[in-house]
């Protein structure tokens, strides 16, 4: 595995993905091969949690060579995020109440030493130490395998949901607020209250094609019980006005800017804010940080040859600029932390045609939000 931090690397990706694999996803895209054969997946996720390819281009791609029909899987999983994003931003509470557990649970689990084997692949689940050792050196899993790990985590090892949300958002290149927090709620039985995921040997063996063997887990777990009811908040998510004396803000999360809604806007300048760990509650892998800051660097240099004033920023920098600034919506995340933690009202946000459509259908399951699909697919494709 290797993510090259650039859209030119990613847009070769998916061409390849769409021309060769996609064909065969929706068969063989719950097996977990190994680290050396991903084949099976597109392994585009690192691209569009950055933003550095988006949903309405990756599908656009998929449905120009394949039918609805034979895509549709694809493309479901490509909405997953924008659904998952959705959901978070109607129940924003949701996030700020999981960064608290987690501080209270960094401290409690401090020194546990059943926590420290999990984290440092000791534990006496030989997939499970595997999949630690592939996390922190790939900064990548297959999704089945998130799935497995995150219920293994949690009902075997009997550790917080909470710390293994962490773990996860520290070490995946591909690391989303909203996709992160909502899948370990769902695989605990909190997301969809009493319904969680069962990890068990024999779907383990059979979707690893038997690379693992003697997997003993506890298989007849009960869901994890969270009595917090969030309630949809009212939120139009309408753009600012635009004006061509106007500076940009583009976080991590909107990096492909000649793919936005906004690309023939004049903007006096450009600045691409990165975020290091100094601000972070949740301290990212410095390959991480390292694969962020060059996808910024990359995109600095592609606008720059079309004559773009743009540069980079540290987020902190955020907090002596004085002039009212449009920026690209960060979405509920630690960026978004940042500027209201400090109060930083001139900052006024943009919000993306495709998450204004789509997030009003993300008050309910995907089940009903995938109902939409065909309109959100007939509206931008």
């Amino acid at each position: 595995m290797n993510f090259e931090p650039s859209r030119k690397s990613a847009v070769e990706r998916l061409e390849n993905f769409v021309e060769n694999n996609l064909i065969e996803y929706s068969k063989l895209r719950n097996f977990d091969f190994g680290p050396n054969n991903r084949k099976n997946i597109s392994c585009l996720s690192p691209y569009i949690t950055h933003g550095s390819l988006t949903e309405i281009e990756i599908i656009n791609k998929a449905l120009k060579k394949h039918s609805f029909i034979k895509s549709e899987k694809f493309v479901q999983e490509i909405l997953w995020r924008i659904y998952w994003r959705g959901w978070l931003e109607l129940r924003p509470k949701v996030w700020s109440d999981y960064l608290t557990d987690l501080s209270n649970l960094k401290l409690k689990f401090k020194n546990n030493q059943n926590y420290l084997n999990a984290i440092n692949g000791k534990t006496n689940i030989d997939c499970f130490n595997f999949w630690v050792d592939e996390l922190k050196k790939q900064n990548y899993l297959h999704n089945h395998t998130r799935m497995w790990f995150a219920s293994i985590w949690i009902f075997t090892l009997k550790l917080p949901w909470q710390l293994g949300a962490e773990f996860f958002m520290k070490y995946l290149c591909d690391g989303d607020s909203a996709s992160n927090t909502l899948g370990w709620k769902w695989v605990a039985g909190i997301q969809t209250k009493g319904k969680n995921y069962i990890a068990s040997e024999w779907n383990i063996k059979k979707f690893t094609d038997n690379r693992f063997n003697n997997i003993k887990l506890n298989e007849n777990p009960v869901p994890i019980a969270d009595d917090r009811n969030y309630t949809v908040v009212n939120n139009s998510f309408l753009n600012a006005p635009l004006s061509n004396d106007k500076d940009l803000l583009i976080f991590d999360n909107n990096l492909s800017f000649e793919q936005s809604d906004f690309k023939d806007q004049l903007f006096k300048n450009i600045y691409f804010v990165f975020n290091g760990n100094e601000t972070r509650q949740i301290k990212l892998d410095e390959k991480v940080i390292s694969f962020k800051k060059s996808l910024i660097d990359s995109k600095i240099k592609d606008l720059k040859n079309k004559s773009l004033n743009c540069r980079i920023i540290n987020i902190q920098d955020l907090k002596s600029m004085k002039e009212n600034l449009l920026a690209l919506y960060p979405t509920i995340s630690e960026n978004l932390d940042y500027i209201n933690s400090n109060s930083l009202k001139n900052i006024n946000f943009l919000f993306r045609k495709i998450d204004q459509y789509s997030w009003k259908y993300c008050n309910k399951g995907f089940f009903n939000f995938k109902n939409y699909i065909p309109k959100i697919i007939q509206e931008f494709i």
